[in-house]
């Protein structure tokens, strides 16, 4: 009843891999319950396209997985501070309202995207960010992180794709997740 990615070097996607869904969603509602150990870093993508041709985990927006305290990446942003802390939107939103059990605790993930593009993500049964994806506020978030680069871009406005995958993301360090659900929405 869990998955678990293994330690490695701490590189993404270079261990056992990325764990993607075979179907593709538009609006969704995704929980799920993951573990982490000290120093770990992981996440949660969707709208993930697979069309780009990068090294390490593919294209999409991210709920962060981190454990603040202990890993860099928690000090590090683009332009947007705390925007790759837990449970936020990495690289564009800094969380709010955040309740962590702990590392080494199971934490609750949850992210609601609602067939006119609002997107909500949950932590713990606390709304931790929400936005509209597509909007001009989100165009201007994206324009301010490292998503705005050509790469990013090559297929589409980051982020802004019909539908997609989700992935659960090898980042090298021991995650682990259980009751994985996810349901549409229409």
């Amino acid at each position: 009843g869990v998955i678990t990615v293994l330690r490695s070097d701490g590189c993404e996607s270079t261990n056992g891999g990325d764990i993607v869904s075979s179907g593709e969603y538009a609006a969704f509602e995704l929980s799920l319950e993951f573990k982490i150990t000290e120093g770990a870093n992981s996440g949660i993508k969707y709208f993930v396209t697979e069309g780009e041709k990068q090294k390490g985990s593919a294209f999409g927006l991210e709920y962060q997985i981190l454990d603040d305290r202990n890993h860099p990446d928690a000090k590090l942003y683009t332009t947007f501070p705390g925007s790759r802390t837990c449970a936020g939107l990495y690289d564009l939103i800094a969380p709010q309202n955040k309740r962590f059990n702990g590392v080494g605790q199971w934490n609750l993930a949850v992210i609601k995207v609602f067939p006119n593009n609002h997107v909500e993500h949950w932590l713990n049964g606390f709304k931790t960010v929400e936005y509209e994806r597509g909007s001009d506020d989100f165009r201007k978030l994206v324009e301010g992180s490292k998503y705005a680069a050509k790469i990013y871009n090559e297929n589409g406005r980051f982020g802004e794709a019909p539908k997609g995958r989700i992935l659960l993301q090898d980042h090298g360090d021991e995650v682990s997740f259980r009751s994985i659900k996810i349901k549409e929405m229409k």
